[in-house]
């Protein structure tokens, strides 16, 4: 393990719905969790079986640590592992506060030309290298995005950054929408009082032609249905937004038109690939943050994003440094 001094540290909505619900899905908060799980800092002391990392490496951490070595981790697929430790899921501690432990194999040295905040935005990042990946994201691929918040976002940046020739988003929100066209969507659709069917035509008339890839990225049942009607037959839809338990969806549209529905969790294997595209300039990130508060100030922080406002809100653990 390493010890780290922490420094940035990204709300996510899940760390909100914690707070402000105690619950998700199966997972229940019984007793007090420190928060946060979009993270990085300084390492200021390492275990005696540590050789990669030293004091003063700045580093970005995975928080997702399998606690054996299953079959799911032999196959490269730890993130499904069902006892793997994850930071800010209950009743595993995340990462928000002034000192933190890691294991020091998810702890990954940051570059000296990425900052501190990039390196906490690699967790969302990771998200979107995940679902482009499952979802097979290609030179010249059309996808359509579903929700313009931050997964969204990434999702954007990475389809893009994978060759995708024309990326539609759509969302409810005007403000969000010309974010997403800032970080490089081709169109925005914002979503009104329209039916699935509606905004999947929509889709196909701005891209010419239906998406093979759809990303979903809300959650909301309106949406998945949407993603389904829009996206074209033999095409695949990857489900990243988490909604209720139960959502009722056209299925018999989607197996007669062979559309493959993929689920994602979380990530694995992404923190490399994405601090090297981080590192080359090939990602910027850098538009996502436009809140900072310090550490001091997280419930004003937390307040912020329950409220919708902004993109991504960063908290600065470390008062000697509060720059990104």
């Amino acid at each position: 393990e390493v010890l780290l001094q922490m420094h940035s540290v990204g709300i996510c909505g899940s760390d909100v719905h914690y707070w402000q619900e105690g619950r998700i899905g199966d997972f229940i908060v019984k007793e007090p969790m420190v928060l946060g799980h979009e993270a990085s800092g300084t390492v200021v002391k390492v275990g005696s079986g540590v050789t990669h990392l030293k004091p003063g490496d700045r580093v970005a951490i995975e928080p997702g640590v399998p606690r054996e070595t299953d079959e799911f981790c032999k196959r490269g697929r730890y993130n499904l592992s069902p006892t793997i430790f994850f930071c800010a899921t209950p009743p595993d501690h995340g990462n928000l506060c002034r000192f933190y432990k890691h294991s020091a194999s998810y702890c990954y040295k940051l570059p000296d030309n990425v900052t501190f905040e990039e390196g906490a935005l690699i967790e969302p990042l990771s998200v979107g290298i995940h679902a482009c990946r499952r979802a097979g994201v290609t030179l010249g691929s059309k996808v359509f995005v579903s929700g313009s918040g931050p997964i969204g976002l990434v999702n954007v940046l990475v389809a893009k950054m994978m060759g995708a020739a024309a990326v539609v988003i759509t969302d409810l929100s005007a403000s969000r929408l010309q974010k997403a066209k800032e970080v490089g969507a081709d169109f925005t659709i914002q979503v009104k009082k329209e039916t699935p069917q509606e905004v999947a035509s929509k889709v196909e008339s701005l891209l010419g032609c239906m998406p093979e890839i759809t990303v979903e990225c809300t959650g909301v049942e309106a949406c998945i249905q949407a993603g389904i009607y829009a996206t074209r037959s033999g095409g695949t839809l990857v489900l990243v937004g988490l909604g209720p338990e139960m959502v009722t969806v056209p299925i018999v549209n989607a197996a007669v038109r062979e559309v493959d529905i993929r689920g994602i969790f979380r990530y694995c294997n992404t923190w490399p690939v994405a601090i090297a595209l981080l590192a080359s300039k090939r990602i910027n990130v850098k538009p996502l943050v436009t809140h900072r508060f310090p550490l001091e100030k997280a419930l004003e922080a937390f307040e912020t994003t329950r409220r919708g406002e902004g993109v991504k809100v960063m908290l600065k653990c470390d008062p000697t440094d509060q720059n990104p």
